[in-house]
């Protein structure tokens, strides 16, 4: 079978974005300066991010919504952009989810509070990929299915079930994490790197993979990054282990060869928000592997995808076509070095 495009699956959610004038502390209040409503979530993020940077490019998704405005606004998003969600399902069992995305003006981060309802309903069952022709699959999120997150007929959860099943049916298979505490993620992911043709994370979340401390005193650890994205690559099948930070990223690959790239220099002034960045990240990169790029060039295309999507306080609004991205990386300019 001839196989092109992406197929997203997992967590379609409502953002609820708001930009605040600065973070309070509790018991305290903030101004909140522009607010939207947008897609959100692991499925939504990816599909929409590679139809962006290449409308050309089949991307289709298999998710649950719920039957009721949050559930139609998605279904509708997703016909915007031309993503097939013949495997979308709508639920009158649970209402969709959704998110509040707020972003801090003065410094850029970004807090989630987040409310789930369907996606406790998802189950391996979901995953049909009968006459699916799609080339990766990538699938999300970890720690907030209920169902998916517990055992699943002999496996030890639906994660490796729906793996399984994706790499069973020709599939490349990606997988993208939720911020849970690393011991969670050890126990949830552990056992899905067996079934994972590539992994792309940020470097909290390789450090709780690995059982590796990654990040002290809120600085990454570049070299403890690297030991354990080898031994992620040693304890499963992943062709390339990919790890971001905000000033750069490193990557594994079976073959042994490890290559970094610092992050693209974003003025300060241009930064609204930085929801969705790691989501854009992963996105630049699958497109580049997807289209048979260099690690090296796919790592660059994954950094001009996050530093477009930093100029809205959404995931995916300002990602523009792969070529405008790669420009406008170049006129920002590149850090010198990681550190």
């Amino acid at each position: 079978m001839s196989r092109e495009g992406i197929l997203t699956g997992g967590t379609w959610c409502v953002d609820r974005n708001l930009l605040l004038d600065r973070w309070p502390h509790e018991n305290g209040r903030a101004d909140i300066l522009s607010s939207e409503m947008a897609g959100g979530g692991s499925g939504s993020n990816m599909a929409i991010a590679i139809k962006r940077l290449d409308p050309t490019m089949p991307v289709g998704t298999i998710a649950l919504v719920g039957d009721d405005p949050d559930g139609r606004f998605l279904v509708a998003e997703a016909d915007k952009y031309g993503i097939d969600r013949s495997r979308m399902a709508m639920t009158a069992e649970a209402a969709t989810d959704y998110t509040f995305a707020f972003a801090s003006l003065p410094t850029g981060q970004r807090t989630h509070i987040s409310w789930f309802g369907t996606s406790h309903l998802l189950t391996p069952d979901r995953f049909d990929f009968a006459g699916c022709n799609h080339r990766i699959f990538h699938l999300g999120l970890p720690g907030i299915h209920r169902l998916m997150d517990g055992p699943w007929r002999g496996e030890a959860n639906g994660w490796v079930a729906t793996l399984k099943t994706a790499r069973a049916a020709g599939l490349i298979t990606n997988i993208e994490l939720a911020s849970i505490a690393p011991e969670r993620l050890t126990a949830l992911v552990r056992p899905c790197l067996p079934y994972l043709d590539l992994v792309v994370v940020n470097d909290h979340e390789i450090g709780g993979i690995a059982g590796i401390e990654t990040v002290r005193d809120h600085k990454t650890d570049i070299d403890a990054c690297i030991a354990a994205a080898k031994a992620v690559v040693a304890e499963g099948a992943a062709q390339h282990v990919v790890v971001h930070f905000p000033k750069g990223a490193v990557v594994a690959s079976r073959d042994g060869t490890i290559v970094s790239r610092p992050s693209v220099n974003a003025p300060p002034a241009e930064v609204k928000g930085a929801n969705g960045a790691g989501d854009a990240f992963a996105a630049g990169f699958l497109y580049g592997f997807h289209s048979g790029w260099s690690v090296e060039d796919s790592l660059a295309l994954a950094h001009a995808t996050a530093a477009a999507s930093l100029r809205q306080i959404s995931t995916t609004a300002s990602i523009e076509p792969w070529k405008a991205c790669l420009a406008l990386a170049d006129r920002w300019g590149w850090r010198e070095t990681m550190n």
